[in-house]
């Protein structure tokens, strides 16, 4: 952005003796100074020039002023400069009448004030501007870089910012959680619901994720922070109406400093994730005095119980989305010291008995399926990761949840496979199917631990008839029921098909 001065600063040079007609904004930027003698200069001005003129196409003139000044308007000039003593002796009423119509600032320029004198004084005022934003913009830089080194997370930038900028600055997660509260003396003009809601359009977009919104007194942005393919925080920033390019120099630099100290805090935690999956694999391995001693190299300390449950986390589908949302789990989570790792595009953490529902909940809201082993002490973490893959391999849409002990409930079935099961069940009992009387009567055999005589009781028949049944079943179905594995495979067949019609005693 190129320097710029007020009007006010140009009418203040005792030099150039310039006197204001109609000052309507006196505040209004002064980018550089055209002369023009034409009828029409518009079609040859940028915007925010001081437009210099000795009306001398305009002798006679009345109500073509304005127009004049309608298009001069339009095209953003800052103030119209009319030298008098020449072809005007004063402003004509009608220029006037115009600038005061189009709102637009109107100076008088003496007789005795050449024309260049204006642009030699202007082009030194930006030349100074210029300079003064040069110092501005290095001190500044060097007040952030204080500030991160004095705090190594980054988070006293942002709080430094704010007070260069005269305005406000705060850091926000992607999903819009504050990490630094905002700051500066219009921290209250930062609203963190419209905040958020920008957050959640622009985040897919990465690290060209900026946005900005201006208003008539200043503009919002958000940059995203960081240097690899995600964006780890979005630095919010108000920036008052007219910042100069020193302001927004530091701006830019604020958001490298954060990126770099967001790095160094991605690669303290790299390294421990990957003391922690050292860890784990010790403890799955029984050596949790060799895990204890690698935990105690992380930069931060991690909590391990005396007893934990193993919780095991998978993706309920192939998606993006999901493992993304596994991912953020993982940081936020590590934040609190848990014994938690990635594995199979999943994760797997040691949590206190207590902690292991909560995670699993969270696990699940990421759009995870999730299996909780038994509680078992440090030494026996195996056997929980075993229980804990169990569990998981329970999970449905239906139930994204299953710990052991559920399993456990259930009895062997809860081990085995549903549809393996029933397939099982239908070829052993399948000379039975057209038999309910038989199916039933091996069922009650069964849960009597073979007394014919509380069978009879039950179906209400002859003891003989028992005994008759019994030999029926054995002969269709091979089994041998005095055979405690045969009972065994006759108990699980019935257990996993739909209990049978009750048989009426007769």
């Amino acid at each position: 952005m190129s320097p710029m001065v007020s009007l006010v600063d140009v009418l203040a040079l005792p030099a150039l003796a310039l006197r204001p007609t109609h000052a309507v904004d006196p505040d209004a930027a002064v980018r550089w100074v055209a002369t023009s003698e034409l009828d029409d200069p518009a079609p040859f001005l940028e915007g925010g020039e001081l437009l210099l003129t000795t009306g001398l196409a305009a002798r006679g003139w009345r109500r073509e002023w304005d127009g004049y000044v309608e298009r001069l308007v339009a095209r953003g000039i800052c103030a119209l400069g009319l030298a008098t003593g020449l072809t005007h002796a004063r402003p004509p009423v009608g220029l006037v009448r115009a600038c005061e119509r189009h709102h637009l600032n109107l100076i008088e320029v003496p007789h005795d004030t050449p024309f260049v004198a204006v642009s030699r004084a202007i082009a030194d005022l930006l030349e100074e501007e210029d300079r003064r934003e040069a110092r501005d913009a290095s001190r500044y830089q060097r007040e952030l870089i204080t500030a991160a080194l004095d705090a190594h997370d980054g988070s006293a930038v942002p709080r430094r910012l704010a007070g260069l900028l005269r305005g406000a600055a705060a850091v926000l997660a992607p999903d819009g959680t504050l990490l630094v509260d905002p700051s500066g003396p219009r921290s209250d003009d930062l609203d963190l619901a419209s905040l958020t809601a920008e957050l959640a359009r622009i985040r897919p977009r990465g690290l060209r994720a900026a946005s900005a919104v201006a208003t008539s007194d200043a503009a919002v942005e958000l940059h995203p922070i960081g240097v690899r393919t995600r964006p780890s925080a979005y630095l919010a920033v108000l920036l008052p109406a007219g910042a100069g390019e020193a302001r927004r120099s530091a701006v830019r630099t604020a958001v490298a400093l954060l990126g770099l100290a967001g790095e160094r805090a991605a690669e303290r935690r790299d390294a421990d994730r990957a003391l922690r999956a050292r860890a784990l694999a010790l403890f799955l391995a029984g050596d949790s005095h060799g895990a204890v001693l690698v935990l105690g190299a992380a930069s931060r300390p991690v909590v391990v119980p005396e007893r934990v449950c193993v919780v095991l986390s998978r993706p309920s589908v192939a998606a993006g989305a999901v493992r993304t949302g596994l991912s953020d789990l993982l940081e936020a989570v590590e934040d609190d010291g848990l014994m938690i790792s990635g594995e199979d595009d999943g994760l797997v953490a040691l949590v206190a008995p207590d902690r292991a529902e909560a995670l699993a909940a969270d696990a699940v809201a990421a759009g995870a399926r999730v299996g909780i082993g038994e509680p078992v002490a440090l030494e026996d973490v195996a056997a929980g990761h075993r229980t804990a893959g169990h569990a998981l391999a329970r999970t449905a849409d239906g139930a994204p949840v299953v710990a052991w002990e559920q399993v456990m409930h259930t009895g062997i079935l809860g081990l085995l496979e549903p549809d393996r099961a029933a397939d099982f069940a239908h070829t052993l009992l399948a000379p039975l199917a057209a038999s309910p009387e038989l199916r039933a009567t091996l069922l009650a055999f069964l849960s009597h631990h073979g007394s014919r005589l509380k069978v009879a009781e039950e179906l209400g028949v002859h003891r003989n008839t028992v005994r008759h049944r019994i030999q029926q079943v054995e002969m269709l179905t091979g089994l041998h029921l005095d055979d405690a594995e045969h009972r065994v495979r006759a108990w699980i067949a019935l257990q996993a098909l739909p209990a049978p019609e009750p048989v009426q005693p007769r």
